[in-house]
């Protein structure tokens, strides 16, 4: 038996809970699978942190891309044909 439990709930500091399974829930051994999804939206990324990050500058010396939106492009289309 599969039995999916949805549970919103606010995580104390300790990060320990208590759940109480449904009384139609399994007995005996079982697996039980735990997702943890926060709900906070972290906070949008400045320009200057952006500038700061490894990602920023990566393929500069890169000779193959003599035009960056040429090539951003290319790669888009190729991506878009490649999943129909």
């Amino acid at each position: 038996m599969v039995k999916t439990i949805n549970i919103t709930a606010d995580v104390p500091p300790i990060r320990e809970m208590r759940i109480t399974l449904p009384a139609d829930g399994p007995v005996g051994p079982t697996d039980l699978v735990v997702v943890v999804i926060s709900r906070k939206q972290e906070g949008s990324s400045t320009l200057g942190q952006l500038l700061q990050s490894i990602y920023f500058g990566m393929w500069r010396n890169r000779t193959d891309i003599a035009d960056s939106c040429e090539f951003a492009a290319k790669l888009r289309t190729n991506a878009w044909h490649h999943t129909e």
